[in-house]
């Protein structure tokens, strides 16, 4: 079980996002005296879920030279899951 902020710093995300996942109902959570625990797999369960991607009529699918766009976002997922 994870406390809002220990799901925060798993995800990379603010506490006040978890806590709007939650009042949204987008977040399984149980309250424990004053605060919400979540179960692990409910967290790992809305992640792909909230990483929406860019729509394409935006234009942002390739770079300017053509190359399909970098996932920016997974990089710093990725250098974070280390510490």
């Amino acid at each position: 079980m994870l406390t809002v902020p220990e799901a925060a710093k798993r995800t990379g995300r603010n506490p006040e996002t978890i806590r709007r996942w939650i009042r949204e109902g987008k977040l399984r959570a149980s309250k424990v005296g004053m605060q919400h625990v979540i179960e692990e797999h409910d967290l790992q369960a809305i992640e792909p879920a909230e990483m929406l991607p860019v729509p394409k009529e935006w234009g942002w699918d390739r770079t300017s030279s053509g190359e399909p766009m970098p996932n920016v976002v997974a990089w710093i997922r990725e250098s974070r899951a280390g510490h």
